[in-house]
């Protein structure tokens, strides 16, 4: 399975965004750019430079690679509707991204080792594949054997209430979720502005 392995922070301190889902992203104590220059006065970004930021933004979220997220705008793009919309709902709806959003593991970097490790079933089978894409009625659960796993125990006891997203249902005692429909993008709550990604791509 192909994913970033470097240094986070740096990539957050560069992208100016906690890219990842772990708390000690979120309050960097260095609030500058990485580099040998340090806090140096920052250069104004080009339109071109604010267009990769916002695609990086989006890409190191979810953990998607570059040739992968490229091919995910290419599919978005054959779509009916808008390309970014279309982007955002296949990105939501990878199995990796599923886990996390019904707080079955702390982060989506850990959503996709459980999923590797074939703790997570789908429709009853199972699937170590963090990408595949879920669809409407798809049903959600950790493998009986898994249920008592620190990581997954420690991150269902965060939840509180009813899980707010309306487009996923969600069992803390049994374990499962399911896919009430395929989000619209006012259902992500993301805050990125997919459109700059699609004038990068229409150059």
């Amino acid at each position: 399975m192909a994913r970033y392995r470097g240094p986070r922070g740096k990539i957050c301190r560069r992208l100016e965004y906690a890219a990842f889902e772990s708390p000690k992203f979120s309050n960097l104590k260095k609030n500058y750019p990485p580099g040998e220059h340090g806090p140096t006065q920052r250069r104004r970004l080009s339109e071109y430079g604010i267009q990769m930021r916002e695609k990086q933004r989006i890409k190191y979220t979810y953990g998607v690679l570059e040739r992968q997220f490229r091919n995910y705008f290419k599919k978005a793009d054959r779509q009916e509707g808008k390309t970014g919309d279309n982007l955002m709902r296949m990105l939501e709806s990878r199995l990796d991204n599923v886990v996390f959003r019904l707080g079955f593991s702390p982060t989506r970097r850990a959503a996709r080792q459980l999923i590797s490790h074939k703790h997570v079933l789908v429709n009853d089978e199972c699937v170590n594949i963090p990408s595949y894409q879920l669809k409407s009625g798809d049903v959600i659960k950790i493998r009986d054997k898994s249920k008592r796993l620190d990581v997954i125990l420690e991150s269902v006891k965060k939840i509180r209430g009813e899980n707010t997203l309306n487009w996923l249902k969600l069992d803390k005692a049994k374990l499962t979720g399911e896919i009430l429909h395929i989000p619209e993008r006012e259902e992500i709550p993301q805050d990125f502005n997919e459109q700059l990604v699609v004038e990068l791509y229409s150059k």
